[in-house]
């Protein structure tokens, strides 16, 4: 994203030099855990966290693929849903302790995943809304329509962690 950054920037290219930035800055995020003593998550987990970002800023924005593959804005929705659902059973597992862990239902497990993984949905959403309000205007193109499939592909990711978060607490 950097050297990407400085080609845009050499080429004027104000739209594409801008999601470059973007993508340094929300890049920093994994690289600022790795320095962390007790990092929660795994090297898989920050991996597909850099996968996101890749299909999102370079492929889906710079490489215009939410422009040329329908397709693709919704698989990315339900990508994040997932991810999402596994960073919340991250969290579950680094913030409740394992003796309160054996007690907790696998049905308030389930909603934790679900809930969080829809979340990221909304959020995501709400972010693409006040974009177009401020700065691009192409955020949403499908207006209603494309929102209500980004939140039920979102839910549809988040729903499939949370369901596999079931089954392996009850095998537990």
């Amino acid at each position: 994203m950097a050297v990407l950054f400085v080609f845009y920037i050499i080429k004027d290219d104000s739209s594409k030099w801008q999601v470059a930035l973007g993508g340094i800055l929300v890049s920093a995020l994994p690289l600022l855990l790795l320095r962390l003593k007790n990092n929660p998550f795994n090297i898989p987990q920050i991996l597909g966290y850099f996968i996101l970002l890749f299909c999102t800023t370079y492929l889906g924005s710079i490489a215009l693929f939410y422009l040329h593959h329908k397709w693709w804005d919704s698989t990315l929705h339900l990508y994040k849903g997932a991810y999402v659902g596994i960073i919340a059973i991250t969290l579950f597992k680094v913030m409740v302790p394992s003796q309160v862990r054996e007690n907790v239902s696998r049905w308030v497990l389930f909603l934790f995943v679900l809930s969080l993984g829809s979340s990221a949905s909304v959020l995501w959403e709400i972010y693409e809304f006040l974009g177009d309000l401020t700065f691009t205007h192409t955020m949403q193109r499908g207006g209603n329509t494309d929102t209500m499939y980004d939140l039920l592909f979102g839910l549809l990711g988040g729903l499939l962690i949370a369901l596999y978060s079931l089954v392996r607490k009850q095998q537990v």
